[in-house]
């Protein structure tokens, strides 16, 4: 459990930036971009998302198995 409990945290955080990344090319800097880059700027802003959903919940499951405090 220690191992998903890592693996977790590192996806939450990848994930974290990657929505941070995907939002501001999607966003404020889509002028800047071809149709193309902003399709698949608002597909990985949705992807991300899910990534961090997914992320946390496997992160909760290892630190109740580990018997470790969930907030």
């Amino acid at each position: 459990m220690e191992k998903l409990l890592a693996y977790s945290n590192g996806a939450l955080l990848l994930s974290v930036i990657g929505l941070a990344i995907t939002v501001l090319l999607a966003y404020p800097f889509a002028h800047a971009l071809s149709m193309a880059l902003q399709i698949v700027a608002h597909i990985g802003t949705l992807l991300f998302a899910v990534g961090i959903k997914l992320a946390y919940v496997a992160r909760l499951v290892s630190l109740r198995q580990l018997g470790r405090p969930v907030h």
